[in-house]
């Protein structure tokens, strides 16, 4: 299947990062996104499910949103998320407001790529890893490449965001 191309593809082309894209067929009816994914590419690619991270939109209590990136199988710690942020609190934002500032649906939030760029955290676990995997932007498309070119490319923050 040949790789579409989307804003979060185009931004790691453009700023010469190597990546690779993995394209799977997305079923509608799938519950979780992230286990979707980790399902279809884990074992093709020989990546453990903590190398596939999944990208939550959150609400800081600034009112300002922003993306926590984290590994598939972990449970974010909206505390800790907020903190490396430097907010006090943040909740999960509003599926509409996210999808309308992200300009991705849910399932297909990039961390790369948005309409409004938006303030990033990547775990912390990310930079055990050789090679990481995270959305490329639309459900069924994933983008692998180092964790520190997407903490550049996202400029992210890296915390333990993990609950």
């Amino acid at each position: 299947m040949a790789a579409a191309s989307t804003p979060a593809i185009k931004i790691l082309t453009g700023a010469g990062i190597a990546h690779r894209v993995h394209a799977y067929a997305h079923d509608p009816r799938a519950e979780s996104y992230g286990d979707e994914a980790v399902d279809a590419l884990g074992a093709e690619l020989g990546v453990r499910a903590a190398q596939i991270f999944k990208t939550l939109v959150i609400e800081l209590s600034t009112g300002a949103l922003a993306v926590a990136v984290l590994p598939v199988p972990a449970k974010l710690s909206l505390k800790a998320a907020a903190a490396a942020l430097g907010a006090p609190k943040a909740s999960m934002a509003d599926k509409t407001k996210a999808e309308r500032t992200t300009g991705y649906v849910l399932g297909g939030v990039s961390p790369l790529g948005q309409r409004k760029k938006l303030p990033t955290v990547l775990d912390a676990s990310a930079l055990g890893w050789d090679r990481v995997l995270c959305s490329a932007g639309k459900r069924g498309l994933e983008i692998e490449l180092a964790p520190a070119d997407l903490v550049r490319a996202a400029n992210a923050v890296t915390a333990p965001i993990t609950a």
